[in-house]
Formats: C-alpha cells, structure tokens, sequence
C-alpha cells in the first residue's frame, strides 16, 4: 500500500528509519512516533537496563550491561541492617568477581555538623562510595560507570551521596546529614561484564536500585 508525505517522501520507496540513520523531513507527530519505535538519534538519552528492590541482601548484581559507553546507577532508600558498615562496589571480569587489589578510590565528605573530611586508598581490594561510620543510616545517591566494556581501557566510576542517620525508633536526624564526592577506578585494563554493590560486613540491606546505559554515541 502506498504512503503519502511520510518523512516528505511519496510513494512506497520511504528511507528505513535507525538510531543514527533518520532520512527525510520530519512533522512533530512522525519525530514522536520515531522516539516510541527507539529509531529516532538521540545522543546521552537513558535506557533503562534493570531495576531491583531488594529486601535483606548482603550483594545486589547488575550482571546484564548492555553495550553502552558509560552506566549510570541510582540507589534509592537504601538501609542497611548493621552499625557501623559503609558501601563498596565490585567489578565482575569474565564472569568472575575481581577481590584483589586492583582498585583505587577518594572522596570528600561534606557535613552539616561535622566539616569536611577526606578519604582515598591506593590498593584496595574494593571502591569505597560511602563513609557512614558508626549509625544505621538510610542513603541516596548516584554513580557513573565509565569504560565498563572495553577491555583496552580502566574502568572508572564517580558519584555522590546524600544519606541521613537514623535513630533508634526509625525516624531521621537531620544533624547526621552529609553530602559526599568521590571517584574510583580499577587499576588494569580489562571489560568488565558486572558490578556488586555490598556492603563491607555483607549482612543485610534493603532499597531499590535501577542500572541504566547511556546512549552515547
């Protein structure tokens, strides 16, 4: 059946539309129905790769990344069980978890009662992303993954978090407020096919954390 006037073409001979391959003059409502297809280019948009809430973990795996340059993370209302116990990340390579001392990591805290304090390892067997010390908090915070699948490269990650203290009836305390920066990286050249996100006494956490890739060129 012939198509009139789609993407200013007549006829039957219409260009294919693709990510990166848009052929044509395009009326608002066709750039619309393109961006509902995933044929419509749009560079640094967020696709969604997984979403987990989790209940009473000690690890949450992203073991599918998809083919993206650089991963974005959201942790949300992430509580964990135990005192005293701070967040750390992990790289899978092949299929296998790497625990040596390969990694690096630094950050900067920020306090509302506290001042600034600053943090970094040079071999560390883990990224440190965040500094909770002695309280069960409640935490939320983001984290870009960079280099993830190529293997020629090191893989980074940056983030930030702003996490509260919680007390003992389960209500939050505004003065253990604090905002932290950081970055961290893995220290040898490899594509990594999976992050662990633990916390360092591997008891129990609970939140809902969403891995999204970056389309990005």
């Amino acid at each position: 059946m012939s198509k009139s006037n789609k993407y200013g073409y007549s006829g039957v001979d219409i260009p294919t539309q693709a990510f990166q391959a848009n052929v044509g003059k395009f009326d608002p409502a066709e750039i619309n129905e393109l961006v509902q297809e995933d044929k419509w280019t749009q560079y640094g948009q967020l696709e969604l790769i997984e979403t987990q809430t989790v209940s009473n973990v000690a690890n949450v795996e992203f073991t599918s990344l998809g083919n993206y340059n650089v991963h974005f993370l959201t942790i949300n209302n992430l509580t964990t069980i135990s005192n005293n116990v701070w967040m750390q990340v992990r790289f899978y390579e092949g299929g296998v978890l790497e625990t040596a001392n390969e990694y690096e990591y630094a950050y900067q805290q920020n306090g509302v009662t506290g001042g600034v304090y600053e943090n970094k390892s040079t071999g560390a067997n883990h990224i440190r992303i965040d500094n909770t010390g002695s309280e069960q908090w409640v935490q939320n915070w983001y984290c870009y993954f960079y280099n993830l699948l190529d293997s020629s490269k090191y893989s980074y990650v940056t983030f930030q978090q702003v996490p509260k203290r919680l007390t003992s009836g389960g209500s939050y305390n505004s003065a253990g407020t604090y905002a932290m920066f950081g970055s961290g990286v893995m220290k040898q050249a490899s594509a990594v096919d999976g992050i662990r996100v633990y916390d360092s006494s591997q008891t129990a956490s609970a939140g809902t954390l969403s891995l999204y890739g970056i389309r990005y060129s």
